[in-house]
């Protein structure tokens, strides 16, 4: 079977579900009815089960298939599954717009204390600041068309729309079966239509399609049933799979990381140890500098941009024309290369972030496993907005890769068994971390680099700002781990925290029996005459090309030539010359720039500096710039 042809059965099954699950979603999109569901106690008394599918069948918010369309009882769990999804998401917006109408200021972008600590009264437990910015945002947009507030949710906005895919797991073997080949071939059985509109049982047809598992996949995994979203005539996979895992515990840690999120420099951590309720730092900054690669991100978004511009004014061009004037070919193929270019630039864009984000989160649990550290301490993502003195600063880190990064420090660090903890990043940059007072930002002692990149305090305090907030984060994370709670994801986070001032471990002294005596260069007699054995004498002028004796008698045909090496009338040397064997120049003879790309191979890990990793035993893993980056 042609994967055409696969593609638009599996896009078919894709628009039944979306049909019947739009259809339950409209149909009790309701206040009322989001509060019988987020309430998880049905009609009869007894509580919903966790299964969003056998959740709306309890209810009796089954779906129905379109008039004239046959569909089997597995693939209305499957819409129902999608329904229930969108409904639950529903549940929690519903309650956080509540809090927000139920204690509604007079400024809603300048609250008081007291208006903040009512709101964080009322609010879902783990809502963090952008869920209330970006609802309080919607609400004032509500207010600013219609002259007054929203009554609920569904006043506030219409039904979500779900996504166009197939999600397998909620069906069973009835729908779809699951089978390992090899260690790295996995065999799908699934039914799909064969029309658009099946008419009866006969139009279900099962296939089955093999998946190549990727390299990092373990052999002896369980794989889980797939979701199939099909879309530009081809379908993407996602394939879960498990494996055996504790989860690590989110207290009781002694030594962990904190890692600050910079521009340039995008990781910058440090080690912290808790030692009798007080957190000791080491002096020694941990950082991933990535100036090259986003030099290069920059350079290829005013690309795209630039790209999007011209193919909009031509498609202006294209659309603008009168009906009765045929299109222009010329025009039109100018605009499917432009359209093709960007679409080019934008996945090369896709691939740099995603490479980026993986080689810093490797090097991140890379060096936390090294040091012995459990937990690993980062400011939170969702609280960072483009505002105030450092709009520019934090545009540019809203357009970077920290969601991606977070995704594989916590997937990363999952394996190997170390907790990832978000804490709040109100102050991290602005305060001491010593004695908590606000720090002056200052050009760096060297001047060498731009902006005010040094941190300086009235307690003595003078070092790099990025390292002085990962000082603060750290302490965050270790003086506050009784805070740490876990969310129904798996996600750990500190809500709110207090500052603990942090003290810099002093260093070891230098052992005595490792002190070199300092040597006496007082010339105090006379310099000895060396004598030198009786040897050839020769030259240490090279010659300037190889060496090569002339013949007897030239060859025939080579009248009025000589070979290669010095003319009679060139300065002899006294006494013989040595030869000098003619060898070919290696890399690092004739570039030695280039000697490190050449032995990294290919990839932009060229432009990527970071502190080695060194091991608890003194010994060095990856050097800086050797994270291989492809």
């Amino acid at each position: 079977m042609a994967g055409r042809v696969f593609a638009d059965r599996v896009g078919w099954l894709a628009d039944l579900v979306r049909g019947m699950a739009d259809g339950v979603i409209a149909a009790h999109w309701s206040d009322a009815d989001l509060a019988v569901f987020g309430g998880g106690v049905g009609v009869d008394g007894r509580r919903l089960p966790s299964s969003g599918w056998m959740a709306l069948r309890r209810l009796g918010w089954g779906a129905v298939a379109p008039a004239g369309v046959v569909v089997s009882d597995r693939v209305r769990r499957i819409a129902e599954e999608e329904a229930a999804r969108a409904l639950r998401l529903g549940c929690h917006r519903r309650a956080v717009v509540a809090a927000l109408l139920a204690t509604w200021p007079a400024d809603p972008f300048a609250r008081t204390g007291e208006e903040w600590s009512a709101l964080r009264a009322q609010l879902p437990e783990g809502t963090d600041n952008a869920t209330i910015r970006n609802r309080t945002r919607q609400i004032t947009a509500y207010l600013g068309r219609h002259g007054r507030l929203p009554v609920d949710l569904c006043e506030l906005e219409g039904p979500p729309v779900v996504a166009r895919q197939v999600s397998l797991a909620a069906a069973d073997r009835q729908q779809v079966v699951v089978d390992r080949v090899d260690d790295r071939i996995v065999r799908v059985w699934s039914q799909l239509p064969m029309c658009a509109a099946p008419a009866s049982y006969r139009d279900w047809v099962w296939h089955a399609f093999d998946l190549v598992l990727p390299a990092p996949v373990p052999a002896r995994v369980k794989v889980c049933s797939p979701t199939l979203r099909p879309r530009d005539g081809k379908v993407r996979v996602d394939l879960p799979w498990q494996t055996p895992r504790t989860p690590p515990p989110v207290d009781g840690h002694a030594r962990a990381l904190g890692v600050d999120w910079g521009v340039n420099t995008l990781l910058t951590a440090t080690v912290a140890d808790l030692e009798e309720g007080s957190v000791v730092v080491r002096g020694r900054p941990l950082r991933f500098d990535a100036t090259g690669v986003s030099a290069k991100l920059v350079r290829l978004r005013r690309h795209r941009e630039h790209l999007h511009t011209k193919a909009d004014h031509l498609a202006r061009l294209r659309d603008g024309r009168p009906t009765h004037v045929p299109a222009d070919p010329e025009l039109t193929a100018k605009l499917a290369v432009l359209e093709a270019e960007h679409s080019a630039v934008c996945a090369r864009i896709r691939h740099l972030n995603k490479a980026l984000a993986w080689s810093a989160a490797r090097w991140l649990v890379d060096h936390a496993t090294a040091v012995g550290a459990t937990a690993i301490y980062v400011e939170d993502l969702a609280t960072l907005e483009a505002g105030g003195r450092s709009r520019s600063l934090n545009r540019r880190l809203s357009g970077a890769v920290r969601g991606t990064v977070f995704t594989a420090i916590a997937h990363l660090a999952a394996k190997a068994g170390i907790a990832v903890v978000t804490v709040p990043a109100r102050g991290t940059s602005s305060g001491c971390p010593r004695c908590g007072a606000v720090v002056k930002h200052v050009k760096t002692p060297q001047g060498r680099v731009a902006g005010c990149r040094w941190a300086t305090c009235s307690c003595g305090l003078s070092l790099d700002r990025d390292h002085a907030a990962a000082q603060r984060i750290a302490a965050r994370g270790l003086a506050n781990q009784a805070k740490t709670r876990r969310d129904r994801n798996g996600n750990t986070a500190i809500r709110t925290a207090t500052d603990t001032p942090v003290r810099r471990r002093p260093r070891r002294p230098t052992p005595t029996a490792t002190i070199r005596p300092v040597r006496d260069r007082r010339k105090t007699a006379p310099t000895p005459r060396q004598v030198r054995p009786a040897t050839v004498k020769t030259s240490r002028l090279l010659p300037l090309r190889r060496q090569v004796p002339a013949p007897a008698e030239p060859p025939p045909g080579t009248a009025g030539k000589r070979p290669a090496g010095r003319t009679p009338q060139e300065t002899q040397p006294s006494g013989p010359v040595r030869q000098v064997p003619h060898t070919v120049p290696t890399t690092a003879q004739r570039h030695p720039h280039r000697v490190r790309g050449a032995v990294l191979g290919r990839g932009f890990h060229r432009h990527v500096r970071a502190t080695p990793i060194t091991h608890r035993d003194g010994s060095t893993g990856r050097e800086s710039g050797s994270l291989r980056i492809t």
